[in-house]
């Protein structure tokens, strides 16, 4: 069970692999996408379409229905990643060998939708994946194993994810190879160490200004490609940020343009300022900073605000 680009080399992996067969493939349904609003399918639906692997995609897992087309396809076990939705009992007991889930983060830490996002976002230096047995509560079931990943200062959460994905996999045919052999550990994980990653808003990505030069940066980096980090110019156009650099403190009010030359803008925040390196203004291509001061009227000494929105 998968949707998200994260899940595929997964999928791949266990498909190369030959130990097992793979009886089917649940994955999200068809959704709007683009400015045209044309339906896609998900990442694992289009690769498991491309492999010949049968694929269901119902909107609602835990219906009856659902459930039955599972059971009718008699699996041993339920690999889960980057599915998308809660699993009630009816699937979790569903296959003898149980249902295990890999997930992007070294739980309990990061337990929800964003761990990598998140992870970046609050400046963490380490990371990685983890496998476990799934239960009726979100990420706090029995850990198998576990891998670390240090996150490099330039990572974004798309580089981090690539890495963690194919590291991921690996872990993942590990935990079902140790499953086959009846020899998965179980070790229950400490809930005074638990963190959450909850899902991501529009509104996570304004950027507020009286925060730490270093803490946007994170932020910015973190939140690619969505939500983005964004702010409004004085006529309400919105800005995305796509890449930043912190520099020094100028000692003015958080928002205030300090400088609207060289590689691009630098803000003052509350601690630190922030050069602004690579922009994307609304309807229009990203653009380095650079260019964005030769098509965008920003005076040193105003004042930036986050979109009310």
């Amino acid at each position: 069970m998968g949707s998200a680009e994260f899940a595929c080399p997964a999928l791949d992996l266990l498909l190369k692999s030959g130990h097992d067969k793979i009886v089917g493939v649940v994955s999200q349904p068809e959704r709007p996408s683009g400015r045209r609003q044309k339906m896609q399918k998900c990442p694992v639906d289009a690769f498991a379409a491309a492999n010949s692997l049968p694929v269901l995609t119902p909107e609602n897992i835990n219906t009856p229905e659902s459930v039955e087309s599972l059971r009718a396809l008699k699996p041993d076990l339920i690999a889960v990643v980057a599915y998308g939705q809660i699993l009630k009992a009816d699937i979790l007991t569903l296959a003898s060998k149980g249902c295990v889930n890999l997930h992007g983060s070294l739980l309990p830490k990061y337990r929800g939708a964003a761990p990598i996002q998140w992870a970046i976002a609050n400046g963490e230096r380490e990371t990685g994946v983890t496998t476990m047995f799934i239960n009726e509560k979100m990420d706090v079931g029995d850990i198998i194993a576990q891998e670390k990943e240090l996150i490099l200062p330039d990572d974004t959460s798309a580089s981090l994810s690539g890495r963690l994905a194919k590291k991921g996999a690996k872990l993942l045919i590990e935990t079902i190879e140790m499953i086959r052999c009846a020899n998965a550990p179980r070790t229950k994980q400490d809930e005074a160490l638990a963190t959450c990653a909850p899902r991501l808003k529009k509104n996570d990505g304004m950027i507020d200004w009286t925060r730490p030069a270093k803490e946007l940066s994170n932020r910015i980096r973190g939140f690619q490609h969505w939500p983005c980090c964004f702010f409004a110019l004085k006529d309400k156009t919105t800005v995305r940020v796509l890449r930043a650099r912190v520099e020094p403190d100028v000692e003015k009010e958080p928002g205030t343009v300090l400088e609207t030359r060289g590689e691009g803008p630098l803000i003052q925040t509350g601690a630190g300022s922030l050069r602004l390196l690579e922009l994307q203004p609304e309807g229009r291509k990203p653009m380095s900073g650079n260019a964005f001061l030769c098509g965008n009227k920003m005076a040193e000494g105003e004042r930036l605000s986050a979109p009310l929105r």
